[in-house]
């Protein structure tokens, strides 16, 4: 678990931690400078819980969420790692359920689950992760079927708080390339070497929707997706590049160590890179320039493979 002033909705998800039908054999807390009563609570949950708790503090100075998992997956001692915010609710039977299902799928690397969505007083909002993020029933029977690669380069398909990956990844994992957040790595990472992960449409997480978390389930509007790429220009596109070429970067480095992975994988990779890059170079230009590097990389037909189709052709023309 990574804190950053949580007392709030901090309680609430240590008690459902506590109270896991399948409990976990230690916590690992990384708290990156709280100046509230979040250190408190956890050294009062420490007391009385009945499992090792570990806290550790950034106290020089904060080193962002994504940092702070990397270090607490590196404290960690089990064979299974679970990724936990500090704001949610676990369903009683979460850890038994994606244990269970990484004992029983020794070829998978990881398992993540629905969530409910909650308001901030904790009550639910009638919708799911899933449903929210657009991942529809026939979405998820075909990344539990099919090569999971194509559509990880496309979309993120996992929420970290739903999460549970094999701690023998690390090696490959660690570090964690600034331009990805954690879950979206790892879920690559492992289906790119071939540990695939497993979807369980089960809502084993309520799952916080409130002014201060870092990143919601909602799904942003097209106007909301052209309003943010006027803001950030072409840095998103050269961000994701420079991710991806870590990406690839890693995964040469694995199978010289022995990890597998697809030639077919690292083919649909190079084409996601210059997908990439040729976004980037539209968002740099403008006038007749943009509209001509746009038409070019559509008729490629990689938007529809790599982006949101014709949505992400009219947010490269509108920017």
């Amino acid at each position: 678990m990574c804190t950053y002033n949580g007392a709030r909705f901090l309680p609430q998800q240590l008690e459902s931690i506590a109270a896991q039908t399948r409990r976990p054999d230690q916590m690992i807390v990384c708290d990156d400078g709280s100046g509230d009563e979040t250190l408190q609570i956890l050294r009062d949950f420490r007391r009385v819980t009945g499992f090792p708790v570990h806290i550790f503090e950034n106290r020089e100075a904060p080193i962002g969420s994504t940092k702070n998992f990397e270090k607490a997956i590196l404290l960690c001692e089990g064979e299974v790692i679970f990724l936990a915010d500090q704001d949610d609710i676990w369903r009683p039977e979460k850890i038994e359920i994606l244990a269970n299902t990484l004992e029983n799928h020794p070829e998978a690397g990881y398992v993540f689950s629905d969530g409910q969505l909650i308001d901030e007083p904790g009550g639910r909002l009638g919708a799911y992760i899933w449903e929210s993020l657009g991942l529809s029933a026939s979405v998820i029977r075909r990344f539990a079927e099919v090569n999971q690669v194509p559509i990880l380069l496309r979309r993120s398909m996992v929420t970290g708080a739903t999460m549970a990956f094999r701690a023998s990844l690390e090696s490959v994992i660690i570090p964690i390339p600034e331009q990805f957040v954690q879950d979206y790595w790892i879920s690559l990472m492992a289906s790119c070497i071939g540990l695939r992960g497993i979807p369980i449409p089960e809502p084993l997480v309520e799952y916080r929707q409130h002014r201060g978390q870092q990143i919601g389930a909602r799904r942003p509007s097209l106007f909301e997706k052209i309003r943010a790429a006027r803001q950030t220009e072409a840095t998103h596109y050269r961000s994701r590049t420079q991710g991806l070429r870590e990406l690839r970067k890693r995964l040469v480095s694995a199978g010289a160590h022995g990890r597998t992975y697809s030639a077919d994988d690292l083919n649909l990779l190079d084409q996601n890179l210059e997908h990439c890059f040729r976004r980037a170079a539209a968002h740099s230009l403008h006038g007749t320039a943009r509209i001509g590097k746009v038409v070019s990389e559509a008729v490629t037909g990689r938007y529809g493979k790599f982006s949101n189709s014709w949505q992400s052709i009219v947010e490269d023309l509108c920017f």
